[in-house]
Formats: structure tokens, C-alpha cells, sequence
């Protein structure tokens, strides 16, 4: 028989003794080791079924699908509780088709994720872009300032709708208290991409919930930060501005009709490791980061980036369970971090751009797990062998590309295919996404510039990903012609 290669690479990937500071939450499965419920881990097999009499039905839940939604919406304090198998994109798409109609205006942040232009191409919403602040020497989108909202609002009194990312990829948190206050002076819907906060009612050292602070409606990647199955997130309610029965509509026709009970299950499973015993697992691991900043803190070179790092930018609260982590002032870019901590330390980090590497850390994460990171760190500060030198950051403006043709209206023109440096002042077909994080530089139906061009090289010659072309060497990228 031949040999299955998925699963041949990820368990070989099992058997490495790696570190996870990347998602999912539950760290490769150690959380399940403290709480493997009736020894669950030795049974997937066994409950991976589908919607048989005594299991209800996630698109109409009557039974113990609902009654694991309500207890979730009580622990976060909503009105309604959503349990999404399609990832929280598939909750960002569904709320802003339950909330615009086609050919309304929605007020978005440039450096929201990819997930938010696929809704606006699919509800025919037409986005107003919002630029957040940029800390520009570090390539870090930093926060959305509650007057750049107003601003906006003020522009386009017809928008229906805010969309706000809180945190964002850095952790890098937003007023959003004063936003959503702002939003509601003006009559309309806030909504939040919280993919990276569903652990915030853990503690009150992290910064404040969206729902706490306002928020209309929220999605949440349940998996990212809390100990639920890759794909896994929620989506809460907590206004009286959202039609939840078109909501419900909008969920049915993103989310499988064969939703997984695993993913389900793994929702309610975090839920309830999160009420129980949450507090206490965050107490710990903010406590094992603030040791893990003590014993790198002879070191001025190593940086991790905090509020006192950040104090403008419009930023009002940073994550401290993201470990935004510069060397550069070693000569030691992100990219060269990520890689070093990974195949020599056995860490995997989350991401690196060239300036930073950044772990996620969650309440799966072990003592042990902060005591190998800070050893490589000081290891690789005093390391021989280890190619030092001066970073290069590409500066770029950040400025907001011209939109020529809606996300929608792009994506069915005809395009054709150019050299990608001589596409200055070209209609762009495709996204120029560096990834992660997925925030695109360039989407359909905007304007490519030289600066997009050179920025964009240069990125791609320092290790980052760029997604989003046909042509993934980056010699061609499709244009539309008007």
C-alpha cells in the first residue's frame, strides 16, 4: 500500500521534542494531559460523527449543541453564542453580510485580515479604509486611533458598519472602549475581529474584551489562545443592533453542512477549562513571562515589545502573553531569529517579519517551555557562528493604495499577465498578502506602485512569504485593464 503523506509528515512532526509557541492553544495537546476528560484523547476516532438522533444539529440546535452555546455565552457575557467549525472567518463573513447589504459602505482597517476582504467580495460591500498607526522602523501596524473612526463616519455618514481588529497580530490592542462609544454616537454596528482574545476574561492584566468594552458582535479564534482544535471559534452577540435570525442565515450558508463534533466538542471542552480553572492557568503563565523577562533583562539587545515600549501609536494596551521579541540591535533580524530558535533550539515561534519574532503564549504553555526560550535567547546573543548584521528595514509609507475598482467588481474582470517591476500604475487582479499575518499590501482592483513594488521585493528577499499570486516566484503578477 502506498503511503499516506500527510499524516507520514505530521507524525514525524509529533515526535520532535518541540517547544509550541505557536498556535494552537492547547500546545500540541500538553493541556490535555492535565485535563483528558474521561481519557477523550483515546477516543477521537470513536466521536468523530456526524448528526445522528442524540446529537443535535448545528444549524438548528435544540439539544446539547444549544445548551454548550448558552453556557458559552453566559462565560462571556453575550447574548448569543455562535460555535464556528469553519475558522472565525467564516464568523467575519457571515457578520458583515448580517449587517451590510449589497452595495453599502463598511469602515475597515487596512491591515485587517484577508478573511474581511473575502466578505466584502461576497455581501458586494464596498470597503472606507481606516489607516491604523505605524510603528514604521519596525514594520508593526500599530493602533486605530478613536478620532481616525470619527473621521471616517463624519466622511461617510452612510456606512453601516465599523470593523475593528483588537488585538491585532502583535497584540497590539486599540481604545476600543472609546471607539465603540464613537460608533454608537453615530448610530452604527461595531464589530470586532477578536481571533486573538478569546482568552482576555481570563485576567484583569490583560487588556479589556471587546464585548466588555462594547462591541456589537465578535468573532473569536477559540483555538488560537484557549485549548480548543485547530478551526474551532465563536462568535458572540451582545446588542440589540444585530438581526440575529439574518445572522443565523448568514452562519448557515459559510459553515459546513457536516460540521465536525470534534471541533465542537474541543469549543465546549476550552469553555469549560477556561471557567473552571482559566484564572489560575493565566496567573501562571503571566507570572512564567514576567520570569522569562527578568532573566533576559541583563540583556539591553533583547527587546520585547510592551506598553512602555509603545506608548503612542494609538495604542491602549499591549497582550503581554504575545512575546513580540526584536535583536535586530544584535544584528539578528526576525526571520533569522525564527530560524535559529527553530532548528536549533526546537522552538517554533508563530511568525518573524524582519524585525521581530513573535511566540504565542497561551495557558497550555509549561514553565519549562518560558526556562528553554530564554536559554536559547541568551545562547544566541552570545553565540558563535551566528551571521550578525545590520538590519535593513524597508521603509515604507503605509499609505492607502488607489482604489480603482471595488474587491467585488475585480474579482470577475479579465485580467492578463505582467513582470511584476514594471507593474507600477497597473490595476492589481491579485492580493499582495505578506504572510503571516495575512494583511495585504495590495488588494484587487487597487493600484500598484513602485514603492509597493520594491517594498514587496525586498520583503520576499528577506524570507517573507508573500501569498496571494498565481505566480509564486514573483515574476508575474496578473492586471486589470480599464
Amino acid at each position: 500500500m502506498d503511503q499516506p503523506i500527510i499524516l507520514d509528515r505530521l507524525l514525524k512532526h509529533s515526535r520532535k521534542d518541540m517547544v509550541s509557541f505557536h498556535v494552537p492553544g492547547h500546545k500540541s495537546g500538553k493541556i490535555y494531559d492535565r485535563f483528558n476528560y474521561k481519557n477523550f484523547t483515546g477516543q477521537l476516532l470513536s466521536i468523530d460523527i456526524t448528526e445522528i438522533p442524540g446529537t443535535d444539529n448545528l444549524h438548528a440546535p435544540e439539544e446539547m449543541i444549544k445548551k454548550a452555546q448558552e453556557k458559552a455565552a453566559r462565560f462571556y457575557k453575550a447574548d448569543h453564542t455562535f460555535f464556528l467549525v469553519d475558522g472565525t472567518s467564516c464568523g467575519i463573513i457571515a457578520m458583515l453580510m448580517a449587517v451590510a447589504n449589497p452595495g453599502d459602505k463598511v469602515i475597515v482597517p487596512r491591515d485587517c485580515h484577508k478573511s474581511v476582504i473575502h466578505g466584502l467580495i461576497l455581501g458586494n460591500i464596498t470597503p472606507v479604509y481606516i489607516q491604523p498607526e505605524v510603528w514604521v522602523e519596525k514594520g508593526i501596524s500599530m493602533g486605530i486611533r478613536p478620532e481616525t473612526v470619527e473621521q471616517a463616519l463624519k466622511e461617510y455618514p452612510e456606512a453601516k458598519a465599523v470593523l475593528i481588529t483588537y488585538p491585532n497580530y502583535y497584540g497590539i490592542c486599540s481604545d476600543i472602549e472609546a471607539i465603540a462609544t464613537i460608533v454608537h454616537k453615530y448610530d452604527k454596528i461595531l464589530l470586532v475581529d477578536e481571533a486573538h482574545g478569546a482568552h482576555f476574561n481570563l485576567s484583569d492584566l490583560l487588556p479589556m474584551s471587546a464585548l466588555e468594552a462594547g462591541a456589537d458582535i465578535v468573532a473569536q479564534s477559540t483555538h488560537k489562545t484557549l485549548p480548543a482544535f485547530t478551526q474551532a471559534s465563536m462568535l458572540h452577540v451582545r446588542s440589540q443592533r444585530i438581526d440575529v435570525n439574518r445572522l443565523k442565515v448568514m452562519l448557515a450558508m459559510q459553515q459546513s453542512t457536516s460540521p465536525s463534533y470534534l471541533l465542537m466538542a474541543s469549543l465546549d471542552l476550552a469553555r469549560t477549562i477556561a471557567e473552571a480553572e482559566g484564572k489560575f492557568l493565566m496567573n501562571q503563565l503571566l507570572g512564567h513571562i514576567e520570569t522569562l523577562k527578568n532573566q533576559i533583562m541583563e540583556s539591553e539587545k533583547i527587546k520585547i515589545l510592551d506598553h512602555t515600549t509603545v506608548a503612542s501609536y494609538g495604542v491602549k494596551a499591549v497582550d503581554p502573553t504575545k512575546l513580540v521579541i526584536d535583536m535586530t540591535a544584535l544584528g539578528i533580524q526576525g526571520t533569522v531569529l525564527e530560524e535559529l530558535l527553530r532548528t536549533k533550539y526546537h522552538i517554533q515561534m508563530e511568525l518573524a517579519n524582519i524585525n521581530v519574532a513573535v511566540a504565542v503564549a497561551t495557558i497550555g504553555n509549561e514553565r519549562k517551555d518560558f526556562d528553554r526560550l530564554a536559554h536559547a535567547l541568551m545562547t544566541i546573543k552570545d553565540g558563535k557562528g551566528i551571521v550578525h548584521r545590520h538590519v535593513e528595514t524597508p521603509l515604507y509609507s503605509y499609505q492607502l493604495p488607489k482604489m480603482k475598482l471595488t474587491p467585488r467588481q475585480s474579482i470577475y474582470m479579465e485580467k492578463s499577465a505582467v513582470d511584476f517591476a514594471d507593474s507600477s500604475g497597473k490595476i492589481s487582479g491579485e492580493y499582495l498578502i505578506p504572510y503571516p499575518p495575512g494583511i495585504p499590501i495590495v488588494c484587487p482592483g487597487e493600484e500598484i506602485t513602485t514603492e509597493v513594488i520594491e517594498y514587496i521585493k525586498t520583503l520576499k528577499k528577506n524570507g517573507i512569504q508573500i501569498v496571494g499570486l498565481e505566480d509564486t516566484t514573483l515574476q508575474k503578477i496578473k492586471v486589470i485593464e480599464l
